[in-house]
Formats: C-alpha cells, sequence, structure tokens
C-alpha cells in the first residue's frame, strides 16, 4: 500500500512540476529549445518512473529501520543546509562540503570524502561554468 501511495505522490508532484514548467515566461531573445524543455523532460521522466511504482509495487516492503531514518534525516538537512550556505559561500565551497558530507555518510573514509568533494566541486564548476559559461553562485571570494 505505500508504494502506491508513494506513486500517487511522484505523479502528483511530476504534473505539478511539469505545470510549473509551462509557467516560465519566456524572454524574446531564446534558443530554440527555450528554457522549457529540461522541466518537461524530467517532470515526464520522474512522471512514468512514479507510474511503474504505483503499478508495480512491492508486495512486502521493508522500512528502513530507526538509524537508517536518521541517515536519511541527516542527509536531508545537508540538502537543506546546501540551500541555504549557497548564496552565502558561492557554489564551490558549499558543493564541496555538502558532497564530501554525503560521500563521508555513504561510507567514504573522511580523506576520500575530501577528496570526492573537491573533485565533485571542481568538476561540475568547470564543465557549467568555464565550459558552458553559466553563472553560478559565487561567494566572498568570488567562486
Amino acid at each position: 500500500m505505500s508504494d502506491r501511495i508513494l506513486g500517487v505522490c511522484g505523479i502528483l508532484l511530476a504534473l505539478f512540476f511539469i505545470w510549473a514548467a509551462t509557467i516560465i515566461k519566456l524572454s524574446f531573445i531564446s534558443d530554440p529549445i527555450g528554457p522549457k524543455t529540461f522541466p518537461f523532460i524530467i517532470g515526464g521522466l520522474f512522471g512514468l518512473s512514479s507510474l511503474a511504482i504505483f503499478l508495480r509495487p512491492d508486495a512486502r516492503p521493508s522500512w528502513p529501520s530507526m538509524t537508517g531514518l536518521a541517515e536519511l534525516a541527516g542527509g536531508l538537512a545537508v540538502m537543506v543546509a546546501y540551500v541555504y550556505l549557497l548564496p552565502a559561500i558561492g557554489f564551490v565551497i558549499s558543493t564541496a562540503f555538502a558532497s564530501a558530507v554525503l560521500s563521508w555518510r555513504l561510507g567514504a573514509n573522511l580523506s576520500g570524502a575530501a577528496a570526492a568533494g573537491i573533485a565533485t566541486a571542481g568538476g561540475i564548476y568547470t564543465v557549467f561554468h568555464l565550459i558552458l559559461g553559466l553563472t553560478l553562485a559565487t561567494g566572498p571570494w568570488g567562486f
């Protein structure tokens, strides 16, 4: 039953996401694909995934233990902190921090988690800012 509830919630969220994409205002200078395409694709894939969960629920779902739920809550707290830290300290530092903490909680040792955080932040910064020219949040140090 819980899988069906999750599937319905996912479908409703996907429909809301697609609807929200339809109200994006277009600029008079826009590329041929436009800013709505990516949200449509994400919403469609999310809706199809939720439909699969609804149509093929797990017969005996297993719920995580209290420790597992605490780990999930910790991951959510890291992502919420990331959202608040992003404009304050910039993309590179906040992404490195969040990636490192999440890598550590997924089982990496501290030095490996730090390396993963730095590599993730550096790689994303290189691709999106330096290669594609997208603007990312700048912190007090300019990156």
